[in-house]
This record gives structure tokens, C-alpha cells and sequence, in this order.
């Protein structure tokens, strides 16, 4: 189950590839699959694939968002890693406020993916304003304005608002993480390349304790593993920074060598807030997305129409008519069966296609474990072949108004040698097994009378 799937559903339905009866007959194939209405029409799209039109809508919906998400995360990524660089500039003259980094990597993390929260828990509005206020929402929508080969049946397909405000919900959490990697690297950058000198500075009140404090907790999740990863007292005392014009603090200077031991606590900090949690909320995001794929497979418009048709009998309307209205007491030929058993050994249509003896035979409501085709145009060795495989009782079907012809008694015959009971039986059409015309009933009659075989019995 994918996007694809859903667009080709989608398109399948329109299209409407099948008749009530294949439907029927689909479900009658499909007996592993029963009471698992998800893997029926999943199966069912895989059946009508080739019935779509080329090229396909999915494949190119498909691509269209592959390629918009590409570019999308390949932006963040570049952004973050100039955001990270402009935040880790160091002229000498001053130090980097570690303050700025942490906001990018700790706060706004934190920030964003509550309000993902907020979104995920009101993704089935249409009008979910923390939706459209995402990165990927309006990002997407600067890039559709760009000159570009999208079909316009692309532009014009649209999404339910559950599953486009997953599919948004999922892509800004790919965004963000991308955008987190890219903060990363730059962190990672500079501290190879450069000799940078971290400090903090704000304008509020805090105490080097206080921020000691606050830097404990925030280190918390690896602040066992990595002890190095979080910064000591002393370094907070010796770091903290206050711009009195343009000169530095003399301890400042002289413990500079050891100022760049935050490096460590802001690339832990990242790591845990900025990239393990995003990862968290994507893969929830994940399976929000797939909930809601799997939610819009049922409400699209005829899909819960095509699963009564595969899954529910079709109901004739028409009465059976008795058999004392075509065969008369001078007709000669006694074996009438009135009411067929609940179950044969063996289903056989003289030129009936399996599907169609597979909904004829849910009509009748009999029950068989074998199906057969013969006649038509199938082979006498593969007429041969199914006779081979029959015993006990055969329920044979033939079309009413394609009155029995030689082959057809030949067949009957040769049939009668192999098991212990032929039931012949004319049919009329599969929405209508017992439509039959009292003309066609009488052809019927002679001919299988003319046999005289006593295993043979016609069903009227």
C-alpha cells in the first residue's frame, strides 16, 4: 500500500473496468483474501493494472512529489548549513554566544514539533491552519510557481484533506531534519577548520549556577554516557561573556584555549534535540500518513460499492420456473431433477468462462471444490483432461439458448462413462441463471433425451 495504489485506485474507479459479475467472480478467486477488504482492493488493483492508461497517472503523480521533495530537502539542508555557519562566524574580536546556537538547535526544535503535535492531532480539518503554515506547504507552493514539465492533470489531481495534510505533516519533518543535519555539519565544519572561542551572554539575569543548572538538565539524556559532552562550572564561570564596548574580558583571554570545549555540548545538543527527536516525530509522521492512506482507500467515492459487489452474492429477482412448464408426459424422457443438491463433486460451463461458472455457482448457491471450462474452445485433449479429473456427481451448465449440438451429447456421453451422475443443466444469463425461454427449455429436453443414458439427468 503506497501513493501509488491510491492514485491508481482512484483512476481505476473512474474508469470503472469491470461489470458487477467480474466483481463477484474476483471475490469468488480471492478466498484467502476474504474478510480483508484493504488486500482485496490492493489485489483488485493489481488485477485491472494493465486496464490503466499510459503513462500512468501514479507514476508521474509519483515522480512530481519525489522531485518537489528532493529539492525541498536539498534547500533545507543548504540553509541549515549556512544558517549554522552564519551563527558560528568568528572575526577573532569576538566570541560565538553559544545562546544563538542553542536557541536554533534546543528551543526551535522543541517549538515545532509541538505545534507538529497540534497538526497531527487536527489533520482531519480541512482548513488546519498549523498545516498550511508549515515550511513544505509554502515552499511547494513557490516551486509550482516556477516554469517546469508538470502535466496539468497533475496539477489538477487533488488529494483528500486527511492524507495531503499527512503527506504535508511528513515532508516539514523531513525538511526540519535535513535542515538539523545541515546545522550539524556546519558545527562540525567550523570546529575543524577554525579555532573558534565559545561564550555566553544575555541581557537577563542569570547566574553562571543558574546556567549550570539549566545546562544539567538539558544534557540529561547523554550527559552519563558522555561526561565530556556537558559543560563544567568552571568553564561556564570563564565563558560567560558581557560587552563593555569592544574589549574582552583578560580571564576571557587567557583561559581561551578552553573555551572551545562547547563544541561538544552544542553537537550532543543537536544530535538528541534537533536530529533524534525530529527522526522520532518523521517516523510518527510516518505512520500517521499511512493511517491515512489507509482510511482514504474506504471513503473514496464507489469504493465501498465495489467491495458489496465482491464480497455479496448477486440476488436474481426472477422466480425459477417449474419444470411442469416445458416438459410434458409424452416428452420421453423421465430423469428430471427439480431441486439441485446443496453440493458436487464437480462444476462444469460448456463454453463458460471460469469466472462466470464461479458466479453461477455462488447464484445457485452451490458448493463445490472443483471448477471446470470445457467446450468452446478448448481441446478434445483438454476435454479429455477434465473428464479424467471428475467422479461422483457432475453438475454440467450450458448456455439455454445455444441449444446442445454433437459435441456438446459427445461430451455428456463420455463424461456419463467416467462418473456416477451427470446433471445437465440449461442456464440463461449470470445476472439471471433461470431467465430461461420455454422454446430453448424444450430443444433442451429432446436433445438430452435423445441419448438415453441413464447416469444423465437434465435440471429444469
Amino acid at each position: 500500500m503506497n501513493l501509488k495504489s491510491y492514485v491508481n485506485f482512484v483512476t481505476l474507479l473512474e474508469r470503472n473496468p469491470s461489470s458487477r459479475e467480474e466483481n463477484r467472480a474476483f471475490g469468488l478467486t480471492q478466498v484467502l483474501l476474504k474478510n480483508r477488504p484493504l488486500a482485496q482492493i490492493l489485489r483488485w488493483i493489481e488485477v485491472h493494472h494493465e486496464k490503466l492508461k499510459r503513462p500512468l497517472l501514479s507514476e508521474t503523480f509519483s515522480s512530481y512529489v519525489y522531485n518537489t521533495t528532493l529539492t525541498l530537502v536539498l534547500l533545507a539542508f543548504v540553509l541549515g548549513f549556512f544558517s549554522g555557519l552564519g551563527l558560528l562566524s568568528y572575526n577573532g574580536a569576538e566570541p560565538v554566544n553559544v545562546i544563538y546556537f542553542m536557541v536554533m538547535v534546543i528551543v526551535l526544535p522543541l517549538g515545532t514539533m509541538l505545534l507538529t503535535g497540534i497538526s497531527m492531532l487536527r489533520a482531519k480539518s480541512k482548513e488546519s491552519i498549523l498545516v498550511h503554515l508549515s515550511p513544505a506547504f509554502w515552499m511547494e507552493k513557490i516551486l509550482n510557481l516556477l516554469p517546469s514539465k508538470v502535466q496539468e492533470n497533475i496539477r489538477a489531481f487533488k488529494l483528500n484533506s486527511l492524507l495531503s495534510n499527512w503527506l504535508i505533516i511528513k515532508r516539514s519533518q523531513m525538511i526540519a531534519l535535513f535542515f538539523s543535519w545541515g546545522l550539524l555539519f556546519a558545527l562540525l565544519a567550523m570546529v575543524t577548520t577554525k579555532d573558534i572561542a565559545f561564550a555566553w551572554s544575555t541581557t537577563l539575569q542569570i547566574t553562571p549556577e543558574t546556567f549550570h543548572e539549566f545546562l544539567q538538565t538539558v544534557a540529561f539524556p547523554w550527559k552519563d554516557l558522555v561526561p565530556s559532552a556537558v559543560p563544567s562550572m568552571a568553564l561556564i564561570e570563564q565563558s560567560q561573556y558581557f560587552r563593555l564596548g569592544d574589549t574582552l574580558n583578560k580571564e576571557m583571554i587567557t583561559h581561551a584555549s578552553q573555551l572551545g570545549e562547547w563544541w561538544k555540548f552544542l553537537a550532543f545538543a543537536t544530535l538528541f534535540y534537533a536530529i533524534f527527536l525530529r527522526t522520532l516525530m518523521f517516523t510518527l509522521s510516518s505512520f500517521g500518513l499511512k493511517r491515512a492512506l489507509k482510511q482514504s482507500f474506504f471513503t473514496l467515492e464507489g469504493s465501498i460499492q465495489l467491495l458489496r459487489e465482491i464480497n455479496e452474492p448477486i440476488i436474481s429477482t426472477h422466480a425459477m420456473p417449474t419444470h411442469a412448464t416445458f416438459v410434458s408426459d409424452d416428452s420421453g424422457y423421465g430423469q428430471n431433477v427439480n431441486t439441485l443438491d446443496a453440493s458436487y463433486d464437480s462444476v462444469q460451463g460448456w463454453a463458460i468462462t471460469k469466472d462466470d461458472i464461479l458466479v453461477l455457482v455462488d447464484l445457485i448457491e452451490v458448493i463445490t471444490p472443483k471448477h471446470f471450462k470445457v467446450g468452446g474452445a478448448n481441446s478434445l485433449d483438454e476435454d479429455d483432461e477434465v473428464i479424467s479429473k471428475s467422479e461422483g456427481e457432475v453438475l454440467l451448465l450450458g448456455k439455454s439458448w445455444e441449444h446442445p449440438a454433437n459435441e456438446f451429447l459427445d461430451y455428456v456421453i463420455d463424461l456419463s462413462e467416467k462418473v456416477d451422475k451427470v446433471i445437465v443443466m440449461p442456464i440463461g444469463k449470470s445476472d439471471n441463471p433461470y431467465d430461461i425461454k420455454v422454446e430453448d427449455i424444450d430443444e433442451w429436453v429432446k436433445k438430452i433425451a435423445s441419448i438415453h443414458n441413464e447416469k444423465v439427468w437434465l435440471k429444469l
